[in-house]
């Protein structure tokens, strides 16, 4: 592939417009659409490797400098490219998972290597600091600005600029700027410039694709810690083609086949004497450099797009994958990079225009909210049938398996704004569906079994009791399902796919569980969301879910009475299954008028949180697990989630009395906690702890550094964020076949604004203090829309706002406590925007 000296490589875009959800007025402020660093700080160097990583579901990249310095996690990883390790434990045991499933690194694009009159730069050493475009800010930064990067929420760039003086005293000024595109499966394009700044300088670039870079050691006791394994790729091919190359690798035991395909469109700079830049290429197992050496009189610029395809498989043959990836390459090469930064930033806009969230009142959430949805739509907009890891492909954390908090968390958020997206993510679970009867065989179960953790579809997790026994993935995926069709009306899916995902989940239910003598039904051996909790009986969360489970299953056989005759189900199945849920226990502690996490859960010991200090959190890393279920301790939301997606169940008494109990018993040594609270303590009236809760699920990837996203982001938590906005301070719930809204804000809150998509309408949602207003912003030919004020049926026009008053809340009572030391951080007033990299005390718990 020839490389591109015409000038359309180097052009930039230079006006890009809001997004269009507000086009009636400017965005809020432009710091609110970007997340910042200024200057380099190597103590959280991998927290902002995920802060900064580019994604679309297909293809990640962290956010690695382009020159190097170590990185304890792989750079690059394609959704579902893993290599399989062996499970041993200290005593083998039936039905013991045999295999791990490890994402891996494949052949990593971003590196770049510059050599300024003969010495390599170091970007964590020398006179580092920032540079931009006009003459003025060129001055100022040779005086002693400051490194920068930037990631733009709105264009999906990751732009850096920086200078750099060398022993020789020459100072070159580069900037680059990065994108995973949002409109090619896996295509990763980098624009790379160098210029000398104030005497001329002898310049080397070595551009590199590499595969199985060295990794340093992680010391670690840490069980969370993912695992890397060395040299996970074997070399079967390499060759350089045109001004780039070619590596293609396999795996020794998934026996999946990686290709990756790199090519250079360069600027050529206009010498005086009419030299021109000297282009070799290198090649060998595991690396494509490619190398351009120029002298660059003061001013002058060498601009070098970089394009990296990828193509994988686990039967194809290597020809096939090596012309699909030079293929993907030709077609942006023919883009150009200006004409990707226009592909990329159409994407977006278009993504933002449904999903934008507007908080007025607190800047820093504000910003916290858009990286949240930012990160979310990356993690699923070129995924297809892919799984959604709980890291998504920002980092290797938990090995890069999907869990429970896919469907639980995150595919609520993507069928309201990408119902696309969530659609193809369920359609993976269900292609894995025969994995999951085969483990349900093996478990003496009924109907299917899907795994705690995995990458395939395999069982993962070696440990039993938080992984095997938290049978709750089932009803989880099952209300996927409910609430995707719910939400979006599409019936098809549900003849499709969705029906049997519901049929052989329900199946399990039945022959796990079993009638007593007064005709309860049970489920025993079961372990919930809190695994500070294991093995217990009626575990609420898992009761209430599986009901709903057995319910969905008998009310979809019924509207698809021949499919399900297809799957056969028969009249006697279904008697079962609605006898089953009908009668379903739910633990009550009638002295305490509390509903019980687990049958005997308030009967425990309660744990002596006076007696445990700050730094021995989270527990899990300081007692043994043994300890954890012998007490009343809670890692994360439990009865609270129970009732957040089953609220149905529970009076508004029992709702505030078990909010209360559980919360001053809840650690939050989870992610996901924050945001389940958030949700209920919005709906109980306790806007103030709901907004503090908010504000410690939206900020904690962002600023709870060193540590807490090392290894990754916590998607599932910054789909949180959305759910606890529009579901806590907005009142979203499913009503049947209509959306219900029960608006409030807290103090600090003016106005909270987002839109959603229900069964293919567009609807516009604006909270202030006083009112809510609802805009259907579909074409004024279209049919109402009926949703649900404060209980109050509104049908809507197409156009025409509605303006409804809030009513006067309701005296909450006093605030829930919480456990000494783990309330959330209290937000009287909102606070600016402030570039990452600050390490704030006490914050390297790594929740």
């Amino acid at each position: 592939m020839s490389l591109d000296t015409g000038p359309a490589g180097a052009r930039r875009r230079s006006a890009i417009p809001g997004p269009r959800l507000h086009s009636d007025r400017a965005p809020a402020g432009a710091e609110t659409w970007e997340v910042r660093e200024v200057g380099l700080h190597p103590a959280v160097r991998a927290d902002l490797e995920s802060v900064f990583a580019l994604a679309n579901g297909r293809l990640g990249v962290r956010g690695v400098l382009e020159e190097g310095g170590a990185s304890s996690n792989p750079s690059s990883y394609l959704d579902g490219c893993y290599e399989e390790q062996e499970l041993t434990y200290p005593e083998q045991g039936y039905g013991f998972p045999k295999q791990n499933q490890v994402l891996i690194g494949v052949p990593d694009g971003t590196r770049f290597a510059l050599f300024v009159d003969g010495r390599p730069i170091d970007p964590s050493a020398g006179d580092t600091t920032s540079w931009a475009s006009s003459p003025s800010s060129q001055a100022s930064s040779a005086s002693g600005s400051r490194h920068e990067r930037v990631l733009d929420l709105r264009a999906g760039t990751l732009h850096r600029s920086s200078h750099w003086t060398a022993p020789s005293g020459a100072t070159v000024r580069l900037r680059s700027t990065r994108l995973v595109s949002f409109t090619r499966p896996a295509v990763l394009a980098i624009r790379y410039e160098v210029a000398a700044a104030d005497r001329p300088v002898n310049v080397r670039l070595h551009s590199e694709l590499r595969a199985n870079p060295a990794l340093p050691d992680r010391d670690t006791d840490d069980p969370r810690a993912p695992t890397v394994l060395e040299r996970p790729l074997l070399a079967e091919r390499h060759l350089a083609d045109g001004h780039g190359g070619v590596l293609a690798h396999r795996t020794r035991r998934s026996r999946q086949r990686v290709v990756a395909a790199v090519t250079h469109l360069l600027d050529e700079p206009e010498t005086p004497d009419g030299s021109r830049p000297e282009v070799t290429v290198d090649t060998g197992p595991d690396l494509v450099r490619v190398a351009v050496d120029v002298r660059l009189a003061p001013g002058q610029r060498l601009g070098v797009t970089k394009l990296v395809g990828y193509a994988m498989s686990e039967r194809r043959p290597f020809d096939e994958l090596i012309t699909d990836a030079r293929a993907m390459l030709t077609e942006a090469a023919g883009r150009g990079w200006a004409g990707l930064l226009a592909e990329q930033r159409d994407c977006l806009d278009g993504f933002w225009d449904d999903a934008d969230v507007a908080v007025d009142g607190d800047p820093q959430l504000q910003q916290a909210v858009r990286f949240a949805l930012f990160h979310l739509f990356q993690a699923s907009v070129r995924a297809g049938r892919r799984p959604v890891p709980a890291k998504g492909l920002t980092g290797n954390g938990y090995d890069g398996h999907t869990m429970w908090d896919a469907e639980t968390f995150v595919l609520p958020v993507l069928s309201y704004l990408r119902p696309d997206a969530a659609a193809a993510a369920l359609r993976w679970r269900h292609a894995t569906l025969d994995q999951a009867r085969r483990r349900a065989t093996e478990l003496r179960l009924a109907g299917a079994a899907f795994p705690w953790r995995t990458i395939d579809g395999r069982e993962c997790s070696g440990y039993w009791p938080a992984g095997t026994a938290a049978l709750h993935v089932n009803a989880d995926i099952a209300a996927a399902v409910l609430r995707h069709v719910a939400i979006t009306g599409d019936y098809a899916l549900l003849d499709e796919i969705g029906l049997e995902l519901l049929v052989e989940t329900a199946r399990l239910w039945n022959r796990v569980g079993h009638f007593d003598e007064a005709g309860d039904f049970h489920l025993h051996g079961v372990t919930g969301p809190d695994e500070y909790t294991a093995l217990g009986n009626d575990n609420l969360f898992t009761n209430v879910m599986a009901r709903q489970n057995l319910l969905g299953a008998v009310a979809a056989a019924r509207r698809l009475p021949e499919r399900a005759r297809q799957l056969g189900v028969d009249a006697s199945e279904l008697d079962a299954w609605q006898a089953a849920a009908e009668a379903m226990h739910l633990p009550y502690d009638a002295v305490r008028r509390v509903h019980q996490q687990c049958a005997g859960f308030t009967a425990l010991r309660e744990w002596d949180f006076a007696g445990t200090g700050d730094d021995e959190y989270p527990l899990l890393l300081h007692y043994p697990y043994l300890e954890l279920y012998r007490r009343q301790v809670v890692k994360q939301a439990d009865v609270v989630l129970a009732m957040q997606h089953c609220g149905d169940l529970f009076t508004p008494e029992q709702k505030a009395r078990n909010f209360d109990y559980y919360h001053r018993r809840t650690v939050g040594d989870s992610s996901l906690s924050a945001s389940a609270h958030a949700i209920l303590a919005a709906e109980l009236g306790h806007l103030e702890l709901g907004y503090a809760h908010l504000a410690d699920s939206a900020l904690q990837d962002l600023h709870e550094m060193p540590r807490q996203s090392r290894d990754g982001l916590h998607i599932a938590a910054l789909a949180g964020v959305w759910l606890a906005l529009v579901g806590g301070f907005g009142g979203l719930r499913e009503q049947g076949d209509e959306p219900a809204f029960a608006p409030r804000l807290p103090a600090a809150l003016t106005r909270l604004e987002f839109s959603l998509r229900w069964r293919g309408r567009r609807l516009r949602v604006t909270v202030t203090r006083d009112h809510a207003t609802y805009l259907l912003r579909d074409h004024a030919d279209g049919d109402t829309l009926r949703l649900h004020h404060y209980g109050t049926a509104l049908d809507l026009r197409p156009g025409t706002p509605r303006r409804l008053p809030l009513p006067e809340l309701p005296d909450p009572g006093p605030e829930p406590a919480a456990p000494p030391g783990r309330a959330p951080r209290r937000r009287t007033t909102g606070k600016a925007v402030t570039p990452v990299g600050t390490v704030p005390a006490g914050s390297a718990d790594g929740r």
